[in-house]
Parts: structure tokens; sequence; C-alpha cells
């Protein structure tokens, strides 16, 4: 007669794990699932809020591919590195993240496993709720002084971004400075470009309206229009 007692002996040491595992997270969560190695993962804490290990699957929608992508998150937030994938397990991007918004180093990458991007952002530390940043001299390239400012409560490009083509061949970099696009990457002290503001068109005035104002003051042809008077 075979001695079964050894392969007894582990299995009910792996269940009576996963049955502490078990125990010790409906004790602290709501919802979770457990992992074949019997990690926490997808936790709901009392609060609803979201916390540990998750792993989200996201299917197929109107053509647009699906993933999955895993990290932690802490108090509904997410925190730390957080990895996506395609549906066949190919690395798609490395992301980190602070207090719900993205920090430091963001990485993508192509299904053959180029890196395509390569990002770089600031996000908003509580702990440090001012930040300093730089006042350039007008008409130069030069820094002319530092001012401490509140600081932003989500995350902004900066730093380096660098892009690249299929086999990891370079393309072109852009450099940011709290979130605004610097002229020249390789000068960080450089004037910073404003954004673009769309202006509505200005409306040609014709020869006899430039001589009708010209004629009558603004207050006369308020008073002329009210009047139902043009004097044109």
């Amino acid at each position: 007669m075979k001695n079964t007692g050894n392969k007894i002996i582990p299995f009910l040491f792996t269940a009576a794990t996963i049955c502490s595992f078990a125990f010790t997270a409906s004790s602290q969560y709501t919802t979770f699932k457990l992992s074949p190695k019997g990690d926490t993962l997808n936790a709901i804490d009392k609060k609803t809020l979201k916390q540990g290990k998750w792993v989200v699957t996201v299917v197929e929608l109107r053509g647009e591919p699906g993933f999955e992508e895993e990290g932690y998150y802490k108090d509904d937030k997410k925190t730390g590195p957080w990895r996506k994938y395609n549906s066949t397990g190919d690395i798609l991007a490395i992301e980190n993240y602070r207090g719900g918004g993205k920090e430091g180093v963001q990485e993508y990458f192509s299904f053959l496993g180029d890196l395509l991007r390569h990002e770089e952002w600031k996000g908003y530390n509580p702990d440090a709720p001012y930040d300093t940043i730089p006042v350039y001299g007008q008409g130069n390239n030069e820094v002319a002084s530092y001012k401490i400012v509140k600081a932003q409560q989500y995350s902004v490009p900066h730093g380096e971004w660098k892009y690249y083509a299929p086999g990891e061949k370079f393309i072109k970099m852009e450099t940011y400075d709290h979130g605004r696009l610097l002229k020249n990457p390789d000068d960080k002290s450089t004037v910073i470009i404003k954004p673009a503001i769309d202006k509505p068109d200005e409306k040609v005035k014709t020869k006899e309206i430039l001589e009708y104002e010209k004629k009558y003051s603004k207050k006369k042809r308020k008073q002329m229009e009210r009047n139902g008077k043009t004097a044109l």
C-alpha cells in the first residue's frame, strides 16, 4: 500500500494558507479576488476605495484592441509602476504614477517590443504643495528669476520627450518645463513657446463705415443708432 500521507500534508498546508489569506482579506475588503498563488487582487475596502494590486482586462470594443494592465492602487489612486499588455501578452507601456497622476518616466512600445516614445512627467506631491518655477527675461534666453507658486494638483509634462520610429530609430526630442514646451530642446533656459490662442476673425470695415466713424464720435454714433439714424 502506497503512503499518501506525504502528499496530503502539503495539500492541507496550501489550502490552510489560502483560507488564511481569504479570511484576512475578507475582514479588510468588501470585494476582492484571489490569484492562483493566493495573492489578493482587485480589492475594494469598506470605504469603496481600490487598494493593493489590481489586474484590469479591457475587451476589444468598436475596433479598438483590448489590453490588460496591472499595478497598485492606494486609496483609489494609481501608485508606482503600471504595465500594459496587448491580448497576446506583449508589453505596450510602462507607466509610473504617484497619487493617481503620472510621475517620472513613461515608456511606450510597439507590438514588436521596440521603444516608440519616452516621456517625462511631473506629478503633484501633496507633501510639497508649493513649487519653484523659472521666470524668463523678456526678449532673451536667460532665466531672470524664480518664483514660488502653488503646485498644480495634476501631472504635467516636465523633462525630455523622445520619439522613435520602428526599430528604435530616433526621430526627435522635445523638452518641457512644467507643462510648457521649450523652443530649443537642447537649452532649458530658452524662452518658452506660448500656447496658440484661437481668435475670431476681425470684420473688414468698408470705406463708408470708416468715414462714418471718423465723422461722428462713438458717443454720438450710439445716440444716433438708438434714434434709428445712421447718417450713412
